[in-house]
């Protein structure tokens, strides 16, 4: 870029230098993992210098954390976008289940992100403000979603957002995550279309059945 660019030809610039960081950052952590991944094949991969790699970010740790914020915020923007108060809370609960899978399949690099910081027993999560702020947001839609739920008498009583969400997240991430293994265990295809359907399908009944009142 030329030395007398403008101030905002300038902040252009390294917005996306920093989104060219941030898509190679996310491709290869999930990929290799933290410990596998390398600054300098992520600076290549950004056809950056690793220099300015950490200008922008500071440390490897330092991305892998921003990018982990990225993540969560993508998933936690599309997920307050739903138009959930139309509907029954019931209905509504199995309308996340439902965004969550779907989700998961358009962007299989997340579950793998979170794989890799679960193995580093969320090192890089306990430090960080944003993810708390941004998760702190969906689990009061959470809250809100059970106690209307409750006043309308479609689910029970006793649900926790907790239990909630980690048997919604579980249902789909156990089964991506461990797919291929159990293709092999069960000698079919679970990645096919048909597959993955009729897991989506088994999810939905499983949940309906454990959130009826």
């Amino acid at each position: 870029m030329p030395v007398n660019a403008s101030p905002r030809a300038r902040g252009r610039n390294s917005e996306r230098t920093k989104e060219r960081i941030f898509k190679a950052a996310a491709r290869i952590f999930a990929k290799k993992g933290f410990d596998g991944a390398r600054v300098d094949q992520i600076a290549a991969a950004a056809r950056i210098n690793k220099q300015l790699l950490y200008h922008y970010f500071g440390s490897k740790d330092d991305l892998f954390t921003a990018v982990l914020e990225r993540a969560y915020l993508s998933i936690r923007s599309q997920e307050a976008a739903l138009e959930l108060d139309s509907l029954r809370a019931d209905k509504a609960i199995l309308k996340l289940v439902e965004f969550t899978w779907r989700y998961y399949l358009a962007n299989p690099d997340f579950i793998r992100l979170l794989n890799s910081e679960n193995q580093l027993e969320a090192r890089h999560l306990k430090g960080s403000n944003r993810t708390r702020d941004i998760n702190a947001n969906h689990i009061a839609l959470a809250k809100k979603l059970l106690a209307r739920g409750r006043r309308e008498q479609s689910i029970r009583r006793d649900l926790d957002v907790m239990q909630l969400n980690v048997n919604i997240a579980a249902l789909g991430f156990f089964y991506l995550m461990n797919r291929h293994t159990l293709s092999t265990v069960f000698q079919c295809d679970l990645g096919s279309k048909k597959m993955l359907e009729r897991r989506l399908a088994v999810m939905k009944d499983t949940i309906a059945r454990w959130i009826r009142p």
